[in-house]
This record gives C-alpha cells, structure tokens and sequence, in this order.
C-alpha cells in the first residue's frame, strides 16, 4: 500500500473526533476500528469504559492461541475538543498532512492497523501471537485502562506502543516516570488589619514549601519539580486560613521516584501552628532502558537499515502507556509516525514516513519470535 492509501485510511480517523471527554466521539471512533479489524478477519473485544470513558478495545489475530505474544499500544483518544475540525481540517501542504491528533496519535495507531491487516490479507501467520489494544483515556492518564495495558502485559514476551516518532524519526526507549501531589496547608484566619498577629498565614507557609520543592529539581540527574497550581485565601484584608498547590515531579529512575516521594510525603512546615496535607503519589512508573530493551532495539535498528533508513533511539520526560509495561516486559515506544505539533493547531505527521514506518512495525512483527 503507497503513502497516499495509508493517509486515506488516517485521513478517516482523524475525521472522527474523538477528544477524551466526547463519549459519543470515541465511542464512534471505538466502531470504526472495531469494524475494520472484524473485516479483516481479527477477533475483537470491548471492555465497557468507566467514569464517563470510552470503551477499550482489543483485537487479536485470529491465530493467536493463548502462547505470549507481541501487545501493540494504541490510543484513540486526542486533546483536541468537538468541533477542531472544523477549524483545522484535514490538509496537505508538500509533505505535511495536518488534522487533529494525526501526529498524536491517530496516525501512528492507524499505520500499526495497516502492518497486521497485511498480515490478516494474506493469511501469512506471525511466528508470535499478536494483540492490539486501543485504550480511549491515554490523554488524561489511563485512569480506566492502565490495570488493562498491565494485565495484558504480564501476558506476553513484547510490547510495541505507537506514540509519535521524536525528533527526526527517533524512537522511545526511556521515559521519565511522573508523581503528582495535591498539597494543602492550613493555618489560623484572623482580620489583617485589627488582629493580624492572631493569624497564622497558610499562604505564606506554602511559598516556603514552594521553594523547598522547587529546590529538589536537579538537571544533572534528571530529576524537576513543578508547582503547576496554587490557589488559596478569601479576601486581601483577611489572613488566610488555607492554600492548595499542585505539584508534579517527573523521575528518571525507581530510586529517583523513591527518594522524591518520601521527600514530598515528608513535608513539615515552618510555622508549628500550620498543619499540612499532602495527598498523591507515582501516577506513572519510570521507564527505564534495559538490556532486554536494548537488544530489542537493536533489532528495530538492523531492520530499519534494511528498509533503508537509520534509526535511533532517546530518553523523554513525557509518559506515555509505555511507562507501565516497560517495568514488566520489554519495550519499545514511539513507533508512531514522525512529524511534530502535538497538542497544538499545527499538529502535522510527514508524509515521506509513512511507508518506511509502516514497513518497520510489518517487520517486527513479522520477525519477533
């Protein structure tokens, strides 16, 4: 299949809007893929969604037995509201397609669709069963579907995610993990003008303990801490009782994510009459490269020479569903599609990677064993 049939068939994804919070939009998008891999021959199941989520979806080969396999990860879900396309509809301008959630990652789930729909064409087998989950809440965190990804990661030998080539075409084998923490400090109310040494400000307590956490970022080792949000008080003559913050820590490592937890866990305040809550933790594990990973790219990389292009490998601070399996199997990430404008109203995937990227996610799949 060229370039241009493979863009036709994301062109069809893109066009059904699919942001996490429209249930019909994903719901819908759920139908397409679910019908198309039934067409193709391939069993599919729904795991009902939860909490106002979609469904998620599985397809399985139809040779597949019960012998671990390869899971591929897919997400259908995008950041983009109903009604973006409108705005920023599918186009092509040289060798950039544009829609939302083409790069991120409608494109890269299509074109692993494509690689196992060849397969289920031809009747050829995979030496390796072969899974393929699409989940529909990737973009606020897997909240309904990352016990899924982990059950059906403990079942097979690899893991293949399809987010988006970083880069220039490069793909993920490490990734930060993430905790995140709501913090609230409580302190003593009292009028700011008659009585203010009766106060004990919970605002002024949480700047002491904003600049405590911040100083826990170390770029050397990777590690940073963010007060993404702060709120708190009543009024400018009144000294505040309370004041929330919300923190986000990203960790390269287990012993890195150990460490940074029992430090925020551990906050105390200054002023002994404020108390302080802390509630949170790890969200997404640290995804680390190991040798079992780095064999396996190494693998990607011969058979990405043999198509005709080179491939390398990074280390990101964004997480992706990749962060859950990697502690339990091998796995690779970022074999999506390349281009760049995620999340944003430039979003674009490149044309000219389309065939080679498909052709690798063919050849693992058809090599693994």
């Amino acid at each position: 299949m060229s370039a241009k049939e493979i863009l036709e068939g994301i062109r069809a994804w893109v066009e059904i809007e699919s942001h996490t919070a429209d249930l019909a939009g994903v719901q819908a998008m759920v139908a397409e893929v679910e019908g198309a891999y039934r067409a193709l021959g391939a069993a599919t199941e729904r795991v009902a969604g939860q909490d106002g989520y979609g469904d998620h979806l599985i397809a399985r080969a139809p040779w597949n037995g019960d012998a671990p396999g390869i899971l591929i990860l897919s997400h259908l879900d995008t950041v983009h509201p109903k009604g973006t396309l409108a705005a920023m509809p599918f186009r092509i301008e040289g060798n950039a397609a544009f829609g939302p959630g083409i790069y991120d990652m409608k494109g890269g789930a299509y074109i692993a669709f494509h690689a196992l729909g060849r397969f289920l064409k031809s009747g050829e087998r995979t030496p390796l069963p072969i899974t393929h989950l699409f989940m529909s809440d990737e973009e606020v965190g897997s909240p309904t579907s990352r016990s899924l990804i982990e059950q059906l990661a403990t079942r097979n030998k690899i893991v293949l995610v399809t987010e988006p080539a970083r880069e220039g075409g490069k793909i993920v084998t490490a990734r930060k993990g993430v905790a995140r923490y709501d913090v609230e400090t409580f302190g003593v109310a009292s009028h700011a003008g008659s009585r203010h040494q009766d106060g004990h400000n919970a605002i002024a307590e949480m700047a002491r303990q904003i600049l405590k956490l911040e100083a826990l970022t170390d770029y050397a080792t990777g590690i940073t801490v963010n007060v993404g949000l702060v709120a708190g008080g009543t009024g400018v003559n009144v000294v505040p009782a309370h004041c929330s913050a919300r923190v986000e820590t990203r960790l390269p490592t287990m012993a890195a994510a150990a460490t940074m937890c029992a430090a925020i866990e551990g906050l105390t305040p200054d002023d002994p009459d404020i108390r302080i809550e802390v509630r949170g933790g790890l969200n997404r594990p640290p995804y680390e490269k190991t040798a079992a990973i780095e064999t396996l790219f190494a693998h990607a990389k011969g058979l990405a020479a043999e198509i005709g292009f080179a491939l390398e490998d990074l280390s990101t601070g964004g997480c992706s569903d990749g962060n859950f399996t990697a502690p339990i199997v091998p796995t690779l990430d970022g074999l999506g599609v390349d281009g760049k404008g995620g999340h944003s109203d430039h979003e674009q995937l490149y044309i000219s990677s389309l065939e080679p990227r498909s052709e690798l996610l063919y050849r693992l799949i058809a090599t693994l064993d």
